[in-house]
């Protein structure tokens, strides 16, 4: 993870003097923190500086302000999933699993980070609109780029004659991802009415079974 692109060469640049050991990670988990408890508009940048044991000026060398800050943390997150999800996909060849590898995937890495899927869910309605548009800019081609690649998973298994072409598999694609969003939504809401199933093939059925008898 990292700073905004100015700040990490600062933030290097101070370590290398021998400054106080403090990464950048230690900031963003304290912001991530107060934001989740808070709101991201009750929450002020000397807080976050009080928090992460870091003077105020010193924070302001990294990030330019609040939203910058806020920007931050959230395509962190959004590079974090990427890595791990292409992960995910990459520990097998056979199609099927790699679609109950993703399921998986998303069910977990959903369940261990609510802090942030709250504050997320919260504020990305409630921000200003500068900020929200910066961010989803980039957050909406992260999502295109992740539909793609699952998108080739199914594009992959038609081609081997392992999926019947129900679909395109761009649409396929979407389906799966809103399926899991609604699922995960639920849960959510309603863990013990609605729990997120252990057995992706629970979810994937839906695809692999089809509705209509034949």
């Amino acid at each position: 993870m990292h700073c905004s692109p100015v700040g990490a060469k600062r933030w290097q640049s101070r370590s290398s003097r021998g400054g106080k050991e403090k990464s950048c990670n230690s900031v963003l988990a304290a912001a991530l923190d107060l934001f989740s408890q808070k709101g991201y508009h009750n929450v002020s940048m000397h807080e976050i500086a009080e928090k992460a044991e870091f003077a105020i000026g010193t924070l302001y060398k990294f990030f330019q302000n609040k939203e910058d800050l806020y920007k931050t943390l959230v395509l962190e997150r959004c590079d974090d999933f990427e890595a791990a999800f292409r992960g995910a996909l990459e520990k097998s060849d056979d199609e099927v699993e790699k679609l109950r590898h993703y399921v998986r995937f998303r069910g977990d890495r959903f369940r261990n980070n609510l802090p942030f899927v709250r504050l997320f869910l919260a504020e990305s309605r409630g921000i200003g609109f500068n900020l929200k548009a910066g961010v989803d800019d980039e957050v909406r081609k992260r999502y295109y780029d992740i539909l793609k690649s699952l998108a080739s998973v199914f594009d992959s298994g038609i081609s081997k004659r392992r999926f019947k072409k129900i679909a395109d598999p761009y649409y396929l694609a979407v389906a799966l991802d809103s399926v899991l969003d609604a699922s995960l939504l639920l849960w959510l809401d309603a863990p013990e009415r609605h729990p997120f199933p252990e057995d992706p093939d629970s979810i994937l059925d839906i695809f692999f079974k089809g509705l209509v008898e034949p």
